[in-house]
């Protein structure tokens, strides 16, 4: 070895030994692969609603010991759950943890999102946070349930964090078709999660406030572990249009109105909507009346809390609208999306008691009809045709916009939250798997963006994204005041008796020897008129008698086995002459 190098290992190392070895003070590195690898926090996510359906939202968050939920809403049933009044979450899961959960978030004040609130705090009762109107719609809610004197409500504002557990969320201020809409960000060890709620980007509100995007892009430089973002217009192309167009629109339709009475239809929360068409009923000279409960009560709450500017004098009560000329009068009304028994229904069929439709109103149908609405909403609008009302529905002008995202907003709040993980939510299955695509567009690597179902519990880190159970959810359907007790078999016997009827028959036994001293009587109901088919009504009635006078065992009375085969045999019979299947109820009494 040179003088040099021994020079230069000696000043890295330090002074040679006198057996020419030289002594190193370094530790040396310890080998990579010898470490374990650090143990990364994980946050889980519980999807009781809002997943694969329009409606019905709710999400439960899970770190450690503490959960807390997002939004209890409820959706509005279809043709295919008869006598159904409304659909709400399956709270089986949020009971079986109610000692972890510390709270409920709400985004807004949507039925969708509030409308299953009073019946999960029957089951566990935890603080509510929301914003002032929202909190101010929820109030109304409870006391409907006799629930608002025990609830704990806690009104929050843009910007402010709530503490619940190991979880701190902040309320992020966003557009939409209310006032008071918020998304969050949700924090934890595990890191941030943003939920957008229902949102869309308007540089024009009507309130003249714009969404926080300054607050999403500032968390979006932090650092995002996933984003669950509204899907609802996924499939949609462009931005959606301001709120303010309306009120133009609403402008030059009165004045096409000339002389005519003004009925607008729409959707009952709509505060914005309400105001534009009070604010040119105002320039215009005419005064307003609400009709609907809802609608009522989201004026009454609106004004109350000064989210709406009601002139004074300017609305009236419906029983007065005959004190005033057609020229002078706009009335707001709900039904916009043809419900059997919403007031524009009851007006267009003339079963209304205080407002009878005529060829001098001008009828506006201010929204678009949710899918599967639309037959229902075509046939409010031909009945009001057939009455020689002038109608303005859908896309003849511009008189209703959406309240959520378009495809081009939806990558501009991907772009600025810039997630590792994309969670698309609020939406059909076709929504949000359009929303996964737009994802995939905006370069997020397509094992990170996950496609859920309702029901399903996954699990996420930094190092990964995966379903980890399968959780009770579902639809838990309210009839009148039951809740739950409608369930699918009813749903079934429902559908079958609204598709073929029912036939009844009655006998009665003499329990000691097994004659039948009465009957067998058929009764039919929503299967044929008897009086035009007493040939069958007859062949019916020997059947039962046969089939009553083999099976009946005086000694042995086995009820099942006679009603059973009455069931079997007559259902053959009416299937062989009708190719149909009624319902088939034998009554059978012994004396």
């Amino acid at each position: 070895m040179s003088n040099q190098n021994r020079q230069s290992d000696k000043s890295a190392y330090g002074k040679r030994n006198s057996k020419k070895r030289y002594v190193t003070y370094r530790k040396s590195p310890k080998r990579k692969s010898l470490q374990p690898p650090k143990a990364k926090e994980s946050v889980r996510i519980a999807f009781l609603g809002g997943m694969n359906e329009i409606g019905k939202n709710m999400t439960l968050y899970e770190y450690k010991d503490t959960m807390f939920i997002v939004d209890c809403g409820l959706a509005f049933p279809d043709a295919e759950l008869p006598g159904v009044d409304l659909v709400i979450p399956d709270f089986t899961y949020v009971e079986e943890n109610a000692d972890k959960i510390k709270g409920i978030v709400i985004t807004h004040g949507h039925e969708d999102h509030i409308g299953g609130l009073a019946y999960l705090l029957k089951k566990i009762n935890v603080p509510i946070y929301a914003t002032k109107l929202t909190i101010g719609l929820i109030k109304g809610k409870l006391e409907e349930h006799g629930l608002l004197n025990s609830a704990k409500l806690i009104e929050l504002k843009p910007r402010d964090n709530i503490t619940m557990g190991d979880f701190n969320v902040e309320l992020i201020h966003v557009n939409h078709s209310i006032p008071d809409a918020v998304g969050l960000a949700i924090r934890c060890a595990a890191g941030t999660i943003i939920q957008t709620g229902d949102f869309k980007i308007d540089t024009t509100p009507v309130d003249g406030d714009m969404i926080d995007l300054t607050r999403f892009a500032e968390f979006g430089r932090k650092g995002v572990l996933a984003l669950l973002s509204d899907s609802t217009n996924a499939e949609r192309p462009g931005y959606t249009t301001s709120e303010k167009s309306v009120g133009d629109s609403f402008a030059t339709l009165f004045r096409k109105a000339k002389n005519k009475r003004i009925v607008v239809a729409t959707f009952a929360s709509n505060i914005h909507r309400v105001q534009q068409i009070i604010d040119v009923a105002e320039n215009m000279g005419r005064k307003v009346a609400v009709i609907g409960r809802s609608l009522e009560n989201l004026v009454n709450v609106g004004s109350e809390l000064g989210y709406l500017n009601v002139p004074d004098g300017i609305l009236i009560d419906i029983n007065l609208i005959k004190n005033y000329p057609d020229e002078k009068l706009v009335i707001i009304t709900t039904g916009s999306q043809g419900e059997p028994m919403s007031a524009l229904t009851k007006m267009a069929f003339g079963e209304h008691r205080k407002v009878s439709v005529t060829p001098n109103d001008y009828v506006i149908i201010s929204a678009t009809p949710i899918p599967g609405n639309e037959k229902m909403v075509g046939n409010v609008v031909n009945e009001l045709m057939k009455r020689g009302v002038e109608v303005i529905y859908e896309k003849m002008y511009e008189v209703h916009v959406s309240g959520h995202a378009c495809q081009e907003e939806l990558k501009l709040m991907m772009g600025l939250t810039k997630p590792k993980y994309f969670i698309p939510v609020h939406g059909e299955q076709k929504h949000l798997q359009k929303h996964a695509g737009l994802a995939v567009s905006m370069g997020i690597d397509q094992k990170n963006i996950y496609v859920g179902n309702i029901g399903d519990k996954i699990e996420l880190c930094e190092n990964y994204i995966k379903k980890v159970d399968t959780v009770p959810a579902g639809e838990v359907y309210v009839d009148g005041i039951g809740v739950g007790d409608v369930g699918n078999i009813v749903l079934n016997d429902r559908k079958r008796l609204s598709k073929d009827g029912l036939i009844i028959v009655v006998a009665t036994i003499d329990s000691n020897n097994g004659y039948i001293v009465s009957g067998p009587d058929i009764v039919s109901r929503g299967f044929v008129y008897v009086k035009e088919n007493e040939e069958l009504m007859q062949s019916a009635k020997e059947l039962a008698y046969e089939v009553i006078s083999d099976v009946y065992d005086s000694n042995y009375h086995d009820w099942n086995s006679v009603k059973t085969k009455l069931r079997d045999e007559l259902s053959r019979l009416m299937y062989d002459k009708t190719k149909r299947s009624p319902m088939i109820l034998p009554i059978l009494m012994e004396i």
